[in-house]
């Protein structure tokens, strides 16, 4: 077909995803070809597509359509998370528009409302994922929340239960008063506001004297348990041990002695409330407090509830935690016992859904421990087993699993797995897969009650590389073995994960999706979630199958703004990658997210640079239209076509190169290095020069000259192609629609092969000889440029250089010489040039153009010499600036960086125009 003249990503992309879909060419059948394995992040089933998401899934489509046209078996298992909290509160948002709450609709009507949300808003994000051409397996598309996923995650708990690796206890978590539930650290966002240090007095209970504390949070003292001093303290020694006795309540607590007081802040002593703060609790584990003995103040709405020793008095009791704090100032002012009241900044946990203050609360919830499924995903790491890139993060894996605490997984929501556990007339939790497995271990006639709760979303995501292929159903169970798990426990060696990894991980899998593609080869993810779900997934991968869940983690950074600040909507600074692709297509935003995702570093996305990448797509655009209208179309070849003109083969060298670089950069995920040597290679080699270097030939002058144009037809026919496929995985619709274009296909671009190419196509005589031959055209043109030579003037070329090797290789490329460069006649002497002239050495070699006639010599010297001066005058301002400390320190940063980028850019101008001015001979 003919190209049209304007490209138009919309009708592109429009006519290609439907058609790649309905094909089932994003898992062509190859069960005999090696396989390759990436699983989605899942996204919530709320969601919609933010940049983040476009980065993540662009770098793993691109993964993904290489390994396809490399003729493996690639699977990207897709799906989405059912997001427990997200979703409910979105359905309850709904409903309560209907004047209902979820607790007037019953659960079992709730959740059935919630299936049918699901059912018709629940699949935004995946259709936006298909605008951005990620090529997932959708005929095969999982929900965290399916049949068989969710009789993975029954099996997972009742498994790790019965091991002695799940169980209830009394600690504190996360609450949410809004939601009434317990909430992941991921959930909970730190924000600054400004806030009070409240200083009190305590009075010892025997009367000989007081002791200070302060807190942020007053109203906890009504549940204070003892007051912490540091043991080195000497200020406090005689008084560990004694008892204060608190305003308003009377309790009797008492002086310990604890490394978390510390002697340089404030007075010295803090004050421990351990069923309300996190380091208090435990302060109070290790001063001896069961956390039965712990009180808590508060209820799940967080408003003041009665304690244990009902010592709060009656007016306090049903106050919001807010209005109680007023109330409780107040008295203490009243008692005499409010010292201060200091304005501070306080660091103060949100719920990131609900926008409530998060309250430290002390319940009775399910964990896992962690701890003990923590050692084989460290040892994994350590032995290369699972390969982390970049680096750098291997460090803050290891922190984090060498200091893991219990993993908090019931959550007080209605939507989820919920928790298979029936709890008998005295409390005893019966933990099965179904309730008559829970009813046979109770005994017949014992009445049993579900367990209300659900389990947090990230405990089912942790299944998510083995759930989504088949297990439990496609994996025979290995026997659990107490001392294992022991010796995980208490840092022994993990003889048989250090075994299981060396095998070919049949761990008694069958001939199944699960065997042929668990483990997955990488994993693409954000670091910030780098504990709540990567390490889990090793954990349980590790656990459960007895091999690492992907043998590469990929930790990308974050895209922010183009000044590097964060992204927010409360800054107005959002990037939405759905307008960028209305505005530039998602080949153009793809391939910009791929260039600028360099490892270890965020993104800072400037639309700019999308509009860049759209008009590079644009250039190959015109570069098919122009070859097309030249008689060149696709190829058939593997191999390059023979030639005997050293532009071809320059070119086919270039592509060898480029293919070769390629496969480097993409087997070390060095996906910048990958997009920017393919953008270089097609606009700089193809398209500027070699195409320009070419039009004389593909408009042979006699007929004699045919087979020459047919020959470099073949050749640019064959890089174009090489070019279309490499391209593909970064900007499949455009190459895609050009693949077509170009010529009658047997086969879809997105199942062609990937170019597998021989070193021995790499002809350095004729790398040589055209890398020269541009390296000359440059300079003769930057030198027109910076004299402001009239761009329709030819000039004389005199030559300067003994030996016939020059000679010949000038006269071979005269003709590009004189059209490229503007050159009228070439000449070969060493006797000097009369009157104003240019010299410009390439290889050792001078080449000089005279000037005399073209230009106004004194005045293009004035004009270089007063240019350089400003620049010079300017490039030692802002040396100054940057040299005085007051600026440098005072300053914005991003002045500070802009006065730095103007300085040196200044110089360089400075440098530029002395060299034109000092080449300029007579």
């Amino acid at each position: 077909m003919t190209i049209d003249k304007t490209f138009d990503p919309a009708t592109i992309e429009a006519h290609w995803y439907p058609y790649w879909e309905s094909r089932g060419l994003f898992r062509p059948a190859r069960e005999t070809a090696e396989p390759f394995t990436i699983v989605i992040p899942p996204p919530n089933v709320t969601g919609s597509l933010h940049i983040g998401h476009a980065l993540d899934n662009t770098l793993q489509d691109i993964l993904v359509r290489h390994a396809r046209l490399q003729g493996k078996d690639a699977l990207w298992v897709v799906g989405t998370d059912h997001a427990g909290i997200a979703t409910q509160m979105v359905v309850e948002r709904a409903i309560a528009a209907q004047g209902l709450t979820r607790q007037e609709m019953g659960r079992e009507a709730f959740l059935a409302h919630v299936w049918e949300w699901k059912a018709a808003s629940g699949g935004q994000i995946t259709r936006q994922l298909r605008r951005l051409g990620a090529s997932c397996d959708w005929a095969n598309e999982r929900f965290t929340m399916d049949a068989g996923f969710s009789k993975a995650v029954v099996r997972a708990f009742v498994q790790l239960h019965r091991e002695g690796l799940i169980y209830r206890d009394k600690r504190l978590v996360n609450w949410d008063p809004h939601f009434r539930t317990a909430i992941s650290d991921l959930e909970v966002e730190t924000r600054e506001r400004n806030g009070q240090f409240w200083h009190l007095t305590y009075p010892l209970a025997d009367g000989g004297g007081t002791i200070s504390v302060a807190t942020t949070r007053p109203e906890t003292m009504l549940a204070d348990m003892a007051v912490a001093v540091n043991p080195e303290d000497a200020r406090y020694a005689a008084l560990v041990g004694r008892q204060v006795r608190l305003p308003i309540t009377g309790r009797l607590i008492p002086i310990v002695a604890d490394e978390h007081a510390d002697p340089a802040l404030g007075s010295g002593a803090v004050k421990i409330t351990p069923g309300h703060d996190f380091n208090d609790f435990e302060v109070g584990r290790r001063a001896g407090f069961k956390a039965s003995e712990m009180l808590n103040m508060l209820d799940a709405e967080a408003r003041v509830r009665q304690t244990a020793d009902g010592l709060i008095p009656a007016e306090l009791i049903g106050l919001d935690r807010f209005a109680a704090r007023d109330a409780i100032v107040a008295l203490l002012d009243r008692a005499g016992a409010l010292e201060k009241i200091e304005d501070r900044v306080i660091q103060t946990p949100y719920g990131d859904r609900s926008g409530a203050v998060i309250e430290p609360w002390l319940t009775d919830q399910w964990y896992v421990d962690a701890a003990k499924l923590a050692g084989p995903a460290i040892e994994a790491v350590r032995s290369g087993a699972i390969r982390v890139v970049p680096e750098t993060w291997k460090k803050t894996w290891y922190q984090w699993l060498e200091n893991i605490q219990p993993w908090c997984v019931s959550r007080q929501l209605w939507w989820g797995h919920q928790i298979p556990a029936w709890y008998g007339p005295d409390g005893t939790a019966y933990v099965a897969e179904s309730e008559a497995d829970a009813q046979e271990q109770a005994g017949a006639g014992m009445a049993l009650t579900r367990d209300a709760d659900v389990l947090d979303t990230w405990f089912s995501s942790a299944l998510w590389p083995f759930g989504t292929l088949g297990w439990p159903e496609d994996a025979a169970q290995a026997p659990f073995v107490p001392s294992e798990v022991e010796g995980r426990a208490t840092g022994g060696e993990v003889e048989r994960v250090s075994t299981t990894l060396d095998t070919n991980g049949d761990r008694g899998r069958t001939n199944s999706l699960l065997a042929r593609h668990y483990p997955n080869d990488v994993l693409v993810s954000g670091f910030d979630i780098l504990f709540f779900w990567d390490a889990r997934m090793a954990m349980q991968g590790l656990h459960f199958l007895g091999e690492v869940p992907w043998r590469t983690l990929y930790l990308h950074g974050l895209v922010r703004a183009p000044d590097g600040s964060k992204m927010s909507k409360s800054k107005g600074n959002t990037v939405d990658p759905l307008g960028l692709i209305d505005r530039y297509g998602a080949d153009a935003l793809r391939f910009t997210l791929a260039a600028m995702e360099s490892q270890g570093r965020d993104i800072k996305l400037d639309e700019r640079r999308v509009e860049g990448y759209r008009n590079f797509a644009t250039k190959l655009w015109n570069a098919a239209r122009f070859a097309q209208a030249n008689g060149i179309g696709g190829s058939v070849r593997a191999q390059p076509p023979e030639t005997g003109n050293a532009i071809d083969r320059w070119i086919v060298a270039e592509t060898v190169r480029t293919v070769q670089a390629l496969d480097l950069a993409l087997a070390d995920l060095r996906f910048d290095e990958a997009a920017n040597r393919l953008y270089h290679f097609v606009w700089d080699r193809f398209c500027d020069w070699y195409l320009e270097l070419i039009k004389p030939v593909l408009q042979p002058a006699a007929q004699a000259d045919e087979d020459r144009a047919a020959s470099t037809r073949a050749v640019a026919g064959w890089v174009l192609d090489r070019i279309l496929v490499m391209l593909h995985p970064f900007m499949p619709f455009i190459t895609e629609e050009l693949w077509h274009a170009l010529s009658p296909r047997d086969h879809d671009l997105i199942v062609a092969e990937w170019p597998r190419v021989d070193a021995h196509a790499i002809d350095q005589g004729a790398v040589t000889e055209v890398e020269w031959l541009i390296r000359l055209i440059q300079e003769i043109r930057s030198a027109r440029t910076e004299l402001n030579v009239p761009p329709g003037a030819k000039l004389a070329m005199h030559v300067w250089a003994d030996g016939e090797a020059v000679t010949e290789r000038v006269h071979r490329q005269q003709g590009a010489l004189e059209r490229l460069a503007r050159i009228s006649d070439v000449r070969f002497s060493n006797l000097g040039v009369e009157g104003a002239a240019v010299q410009i050495v390439v290889d050792a070699v001078t080449y000089v153009l005279p000037l005399e006639g073209v230009i106004d010599v004194a005045a293009e010297r004035a004009r270089l010499d007063k240019a350089a001066a400003a620049a010079e005058k300017e490039a030692g301002s802002l040396a100054g600036r940057l040299g005085n400390p007051a600026f440098v320190e005072k300053a914005r940063p991003e002045a500070v960086a802009k006065a730095r980028e103007d300085h040196g850019a200044k110089l360089a101008e400075g440098e530029r125009l002395r060299a034109a001015l000092a080449r300029l001979g007579v």
